[in-house]
Parts: C-alpha cells; sequence; structure tokens
C-alpha cells in the first residue's frame, strides 16, 4: 500500500468520524429547538412527503428535523466511502470495523425511527445518543488503525491494567447519566414528549460528582508510574477537554440551560468521549508486529 493510498484511506475515515460526530450535534440542536417532532413520522416527514409540506408544518422546526435526516444520508455516504476505499486498499484487518459502521448507521435509522414513533420518549433518546457514542469509538478505532496498524495487547492485572479500565468505563458512566440528566431536564426536543420523572437537581448533581471522580481519576492516571509516555500525553488533553467541558456543565446548570450552551455541552461530550477512546486505544493496542 502506496504512501498516497494510505493518506487518502485515512482522510475517508476521518470525514466519517466528522460526520458520526456532527450528526450527534445537528440532534442536540434538533432537541434545545423542539424539533424532534418537526417531523411526526418516519420515514416519511409528514403523511404522503418525505420532506416537509407548508400547509402541513408551523415556523422552521420541521426543516431543522428535516436537516439532521438529511445529514444522515451524508453519514451514510461517508461510510460508503470507506468501505470502498477499505476495500480498495486490501485491508482485511479493517473489514470487520468499517462493516460494524454501516451496521450500526442502519439499526440508528430503525432507532430513530422508534424514536419519533414513541413520541420523543427519553429511554429511545438516549439509546440514540449511546449508540452514537458507540459509533463514534468505532470510527476512531477505524482511523487510529488505517494510521498505523495494530492489534490486542494483553494488559496484566496491576495498576495500569486497573487505571486503563476504571477510566474508560467511568467516562462512559458519566455520558449515560448525562442522558438522564437530558431526560428529566427541559429540552424534551417536543412539548409534548414525556420526561423521566426524576429530580433534575439531584441527577445532575450525581452527574456533576462522577464528573469531579472523573477529573480525580484522570490525575492519578497521569501521575501514576505505570503510565507510558504517549498516554500521559493524551491524558492530559482528555483532562484539559474534560475539565472545560465541566465548566460548560455548570455555566448552563446556574444559566438555567440556555440552549446555545447546552447544544455546545453536546459537542463537548462527543470530544471528551473521543479523547478518552484514544487513551484507551493507547494502553490496549500495540503495533502490529511483523512475521
Amino acid at each position: 500500500m502506496t504512501e498516497f493510498a494510505r493518506r487518502r484511506l485515512v482522510a475517508i475515515i476521518r470525514v466519517l468520524l466528522v460526520f458520526q460526530t456532527g450528526i450527534v450535534l445537528t440532534g442536540g440542536i434538533v432537541r434545545v429547538t423542539g424539533s424532534g417532532l418537526g417531523c411526526p413520522t418516519w420515514p416519511e416527514c409528514v403523511e404522503g412527503s418525505y420532506t416537509p409540506v407548508e400547509e402541513q408544518i408551523e415556523g422552521f422546526n420541521a426543516w431543522i428535523e428535516f436537516g439532521n435526516r438529511l445529514l444522515t444520508f451524508a453519514l451514510v455516504l461517508a461510510c460508503a466511502l470507506s468501505i470502498l476505499a477499505v476495500l480498495i486498499s486490501r485491508r482485511k484487518d479493517l473489514r470487520l470495523l468499517v462493516l460494524g459502521q454501516f451496521a450500526g448507521i442502519f439499526g440508528q435509522a430503525i432507532l430513530g425511527g422508534i424514536t419519533v414513533l414513541t413520541d420523543l420518549h427519553p429511554a429511545t433518546v438516549a439509546a440514540h445518543f449511546i449508540l452514537s457514542i458507540i459509533l463514534i469509538a468505532g470510527a476512531q478505532s477505524l482511523l487510529t488503525k488505517a494510521k498505523n496498524e495494530y492489534e490486542w495487547k494483553k494488559l496484566e492485572k496491576n495498576t495500569l491494567h486497573l487505571l486503563a479500565r476504571s477510566h474508560v468505563l467511568l467516562t462512559f458512566a458519566v455520558i449515560v447519566v448525562g442522558t438522564i440528566v437530558t431526560g428529566s431536564g427541559p429540552h424534551a426536543g417536543d412539548v409534548t414528549s414525556p420526561r423521566f420523572g426524576l429530580d433534575e437537581r439531584t441527577i445532575s448533581w450525581l452527574h456533576a460528582d462522577l464528573v469531579i471522580a472523573l477529573l480525580g481519576l484522570s490525575l492519578a492516571y497521569i501521575i501514576s508510574s505505570t503510565t507510558p509516555s504517549t498516554t500521559k500525553r493524551l491524558l492530559k488533553y482528555f483532562f484539559l477537554i474534560s475539565l472545560l467541558q465541566g465548566t460548560l456543565g455548570y455555566i448552563q446548570y446556574f444559566l438555567g440551560l440556555p440552549e446555545v450552551i447546552v447544544a455546545l455541552h453536546i459537542l463537548g461530550s462527543t470530544l471528551v468521549w473521543i479523547s478518552a477512546w484514544k487513551v484507551w486505544l493507547s494502553v490496549s493496542r500495540q503495533p502490529k508486529r511483523v512475521s
């Protein structure tokens, strides 16, 4: 495989990762603008039409939701190009990962339909977001492997093993609890959508406590003598991004969850997760040995 071909492959997969992240942001915009049921049916936008019909919609909500659906097609195209690039490159080690992206996007389309048909029930909205997080991790793994071939590295059950697993699992837990905060808060995506019914203050502070625990764990991970230097560098980026994200979380809470800051917080959650996953890859994978 030539260097040009490798760079082309990496560039295409990077676009896939950007779209996987971008669709989370647009989905967040749909929610904070109350446009979740702008297109009240699925797969059509309104009955008898896949696009918004002026006589059947009010305002721009339908167009916001329709725009999010259109981005899904762009994501599908990026995935198709990634599959083609992987096949052309003859990188058999990338095939399972890229096909996983295709399967996940297909699953997202079905889950998105269920979300609309259940009137944006917070459980389906949360599942929709969590599946996106999983797909983002897969896209990041695909990108990392496209840059440099790697293989699984067996972690010994020592301090590094404990820190590495705890870090990625706690990051995931923070994100999951964040979806519960969302499902209990005011930005339901539509005024008629159901809520979890949990106390917003209690669940928000639980989320904040987990973030503080994650920052503390990250510091312990950084100063540990067992942590490789490459991982420490990635952890410093993670800590900075998480600190900014946590600050943004407190700001949005005390300002009463303004839409723009909520949307930025949603974007920040994906950046935190990508950073955490890169940290995990740095300790759980190793350069592929040439036999």
